[in-house]
């Protein structure tokens, strides 16, 4: 965690959530899973929503993450069916929330009523039971995997803060400021996904916190150019003034020897996160380790793929195929294994 953070993590609406950085498991409020244990939350509570709705509900929902967030689909394939399907639900959740504010312009909508959309989003997706005139299949979906897994509405109202900065903020002056930004819109994620895929340790959130402060870097990196022509700077100014690169360069879709070593400088951050989380992988339950782990492999490969496009995030968008994401499960089944040994999992 940055220097200076945590003066951002008194001001986020969610701060409990920070508690993860305890050690303290009563407080993490994670639920707890115990190797060669059943899992208590494989029987169902009674729902709200009936199963004929249900459905085609977390159908449309898988449908949505596979057509739109590839990587996120492969590595939440390798989940046992009732985690894969919630997790999936999940991400349709935030998928929706950021795509309400990011086709905003482009539907004419102003900040006032960029705002007003989103509130309206927040609520439906809040109601402790989805009204019975209720047909979006990923508010259904969403409340009914809010409701099997327990999972803290503070976390889900912490990552609705985050999207709602990408209608007013478009710079970021530090490394500090950004970490909020990233914290709120996928730290939030990796703790909510917790909840769903179980922990054997409390302090699986710290290193999930970090995973995803590490996949949004990733996203940022990826994106500079799309993001630029839309007038948003993620990255740092400050680590843009450090390298001696402008922001009417990155605006203009420059690459020269100033921004490749900003890249470098930033995708050597990255990797640092990703390392850092990893020992945390072994803190969950057995059966979700491969797919998260697969989840941090495929998304650090982007990074990869950045550097053998040249640093081109202007006009070439780094991606994983297919083929290269099953090359690597090997690897990644090895590294979970050893992992697994070490513990005694």
């Amino acid at each position: 965690m940055p220097a200076g953070s945590e003066r951002w993590a008194a001001r986020a609406p969610g701060s409990p959530t920070y508690r993860a950085y305890c050690e303290d498991g009563v407080a993490a409020g994670l639920p707890q899973a115990r190797p060669g244990m059943p899992d208590a939350r494989t029987t169902d509570p009674p729902v709200a929503v009936p199963a004929a709705r249900l459905r085609p509900a977390y159908a449309a929902c898988a449908a949505m993450i596979r057509a739109h967030s590839a990587s996120f689909y492969f590595s939440a394939s390798l989940l046992p069916p009732g985690k894969r399907q919630a997790v999936l639900a999940l991400y349709a959740f935030c998928r929706t929330s950021d795509d309400l504010v990011d086709s905003a312009p482009a539907r004419g909508l102003s900040v006032a009523e960029t705002e007003q959309a989103l509130a309206g989003w927040a609520a439906r997706c809040r109601a402790p039971h989805p009204a019975r005139d209720e047909t979006a299949p990923v508010v259904l979906a969403w409340a009914d995997t809010r409701r099997r897994f327990a999972i803290p509405q503070a976390l889900a109202d912490e990552l609705l803060a985050g999207v709602r900065m990408d209608i007013s903020i478009a710079r970021y002056a530090t490394w500090a400021d950004l970490w909020i930004y990233c914290y709120r819109v996928a730290s939030t994620v990796g703790q909510m996904s917790m909840h769903i895929t179980g922990a054997i340790h409390p302090a699986a959130t710290n290193y999930a916190i970090r995973l995803g402060v590490a996949l949004q870097l990733t996203n940022i990196l990826r994106d500079v150019g799309e993001d630029a022509r839309q007038g948003r700077i993620y990255l740092p100014l400050a680590d843009l003034a450090r390298f001696g690169y402008t922001e009417r360069e990155l605006l203009d879709g420059v690459i020269n020897d100033h921004f490749k070593a900003l890249m470098r400088f930033e995708i050597a951050r990255a990797r640092t996160l990703y390392a850092q989380a990893w020992p945390g992988i072994a803190m969950l339950a057995p059966d979700s380790r491969l797919a998260v782990g697969a989840a941090a492999t495929v998304y650090r490969a982007i990074l990869d793929r950045i550097e053998a496009n040249g640093y081109d995030v202007f006009t070439r968008r780094a991606r994983v195929p297919n083929r290269a994401k099953l090359a690597l499960l090997p690897q990644i089944w090895w590294r979970v294994q050893r992992m697994e040994g070490a513990r005694g999992g």
